[in-house]
């Protein structure tokens, strides 16, 4: 008899994020210049690829996949038109992708691709893959019997241009924003199709301002390596971040990817000073910051400066910041968190965190 409490979808951790987008190569250098991802591997026309190419960079543990289609008839360019550059593909580094496969769709997951080896003279990957929110797909990922750069079809990219890391370390979370009342389908999703848990949720008198609202679940795996956070709109006076979201991208999708650093203001000093743009927090939030908060290491002065926000809870405290959209289309951003104990998501600052994107909002014309 199967012992309950059986993890059936082990997961080692995320393996890579990609991002369909316009210029793959354009895209490649901005995210070495400004927030110092190493090259890693190609794949395109040189490698022998017709139909797209992609650009592999990695910082840490975390993996980004940049992938520009190379004709104007296929799927990503598709893609591209209806959406932006956007996540497509969150892949897990799993054990075995064919038990993953068969556990997730045998619970009703959609398939996108059913358990594939890829090979060459560094060995084999299996990779298979489930549809979730939009259009958005999880891939799994057995690399176990495997020794080359990245993937199968892929070699090694090596530039002249290599700007210095900026202290990002892994993935913490990725946030995904849905529509009006599928926060509880996606979750009931994530529960019940890969054995994840709630471990958080947040209403509307959680998340709120004067103008917009959302609601927020967030769930985890077995052993706490992958959190995705489930956003839907609220109902508000004015339209709500997510509502933006879905209107620009068109359909459910990652909203923003939250990086570790183990030194935040190092990170963030390093970040603003190759261009990466963050939100303002205003002064008035520091004033009673530590009463909230309670003692920190870091000096108040230096993260007022910087704009980080400070939460605690019942494990430690957390910082973190968020950068502004990094697309023309008010989409994807990165959140930069740093955790010193606390294992919560920032109940804390979101008020402040609101009433700055709505800031950005009304200059966008789209509060």
């Amino acid at each position: 008899m199967t012992n309950q409490s059986t993890d059936f979808l082990p997961i080692d951790g995320t393996d890579f994020v990609e991002f369909y987008v316009g210029n793959a190569k354009q895209a490649a250098h901005y995210y070495q210049t400004a927030f110092g991802f190493q090259p890693l591997a190609y794949r395109g026309l040189e490698t022998g690829d017709k139909e797209k190419t992609s650009y592999v960079l990695r910082q840490g543990k975390i993996t980004l996949v940049l992938t520009t289609p190379l004709q104007p008839d296929s799927e990503i360019a598709e893609h591209i038109k209806q959406r932006g550059d956007g996540v497509k593909f969150v892949a897990l580094w799993v054990p075995d992708a064919v038990k993953s496969y068969e556990e997730t769709t045998k619970r009703g997951a959609k398939s996108w691709s059913a358990p594939e080896v890829y090979s060459d003279d560094n060995g084999e990957v299996c990779i298979s893959g489930i549809y979730t929110y939009g259009e958005t797909v999880h891939l799994f990922v057995d690399r176990s019997k495997y020794n080359g750069v990245f993937l199968p079809g892929f070699v090694e990219w090596n530039p002249q241009y290599q700007p210095g890391t900026t202290g990002l370390k892994y993935v913490d979370h990725m946030v995904g924003n849905v529509g009006w009342n599928e926060m509880n389908v996606w979750a009931k999703f994530y529960s019940e199709v890969m054995g994840f848990k709630q471990i958080m949720s947040f209403d509307d008198k959680d998340i709120s301002t004067e103008y917009s609202a959302l609601m927020s679940k967030v769930m985890s795996n077995g052993n706490g390596r992958i959190k995705f956070p489930i956003n839907e709109p609220a109902e508000g006076k004015r339209k709500s971040q997510v509502e933006e979201y879905l209107d620009f991208y068109g359909c459910a999708g990652v909203q923003h990817v939250a990086m570790a650093t183990d030194d935040i203001v190092k990170t963030v000093r390093e970040l603003r000073s190759r261009g990466v743009e963050f939100l303002t927090i205003p002064d008035v939030y520091y004033e009673n910051l530590l009463k909230r908060v309670g003692t920190i290491d870091e000096e108040l002065k230096t993260l007022m400066d910087l704009h980080i926000l400070v939460d605690r809870d019942d494990e430690g405290y957390l910082l973190q910041i968020f950068t502004k959209p990094v697309e023309d289309r008010p989409t994807v951003f990165y959140e930069i968190i740093q955790r010193k104990g606390a294992t919560s998501f920032g109940k804390g600052n979101f008020k402040a965190l609101f009433e700055s994107i709505e800031l950005e909002q009304e200059r966008r014309g789209t509060l």
